[in-house]
């Protein structure tokens, strides 16, 4: 009894610095792999967006509560700031893409034995960061409402690609990290 208390007690804390090392590997990953790669692997104008994967993967792997999810998705923002793209807009979305994949991957989602836990709380993580960043960019930027809608599909495509990749990684990821 007493060890369940100890445990109950370091997950309140914070990040463990195997938390904060397994986030900041992941989300240099997701940096690099968008910087290099994400030009390169194109279907029909969807890329994947490697730093929301990747901040879906650390949060999948630590589950950290709310508060945790937020500084995640604020880090991921604030290295979207170094990153060709438009700037600050990033911060809104991945803090929101963030937090709602914290209060997503504490809903099981499973058909038959097979976990997609992953799959749907990326999927509808990557939705809100990238419509709030559509949103913001048509509030901010004065896009026309036309243009707001051409990016529909460029979200849910890139959305679908996120998810599988995720769903793809974790399994092999948690094992490694036996969690």
């Amino acid at each position: 009894m007493a060890e369940k208390r100890v445990v109950a007690v370091q997950n309140t804390k914070g990040f463990s610095i195997q938390d904060l090392i397994l986030v900041a590997v992941l989300l240099a990953a997701g940096s690099v792999l968008k910087l290099f790669v994400g030009s390169v692997v194109n279907f029909f104008g969807m890329k994947p967006n490697f730093i929301i994967a990747a901040y879906c993967l650390a949060i999948l792997l630590i589950r950290p509560n709310l508060l945790g999810g937020a500084v995640i998705g604020l880090l991921a923002g604030a290295i979207n700031q170094f990153l060709p793209g438009t700037p600050y807009l990033n911060l809104i979305s991945e803090f929101l893409g963030a937090v709602t994949m914290c209060l997503m991957v504490r809903v099981p989602v499973n058909i038959k034995k097979v976990n997609l836990t992953p799959l749907v709380s990326t999927f509808v993580s990557t939705v809100v960061s990238g419509a709030s960043f559509t949103v913001c960019l048509f509030i901010f930027m004065h896009m026309e409402s036309s243009g707001l809608v051409a990016y529909i599909p460029i979200v849910l495509g890139t959305a679908a690609i996120g998810s599988v990749l995720v769903q793809l990684l974790c399994i092999p990821l948690q094992k490694v990290l036996h969690r």
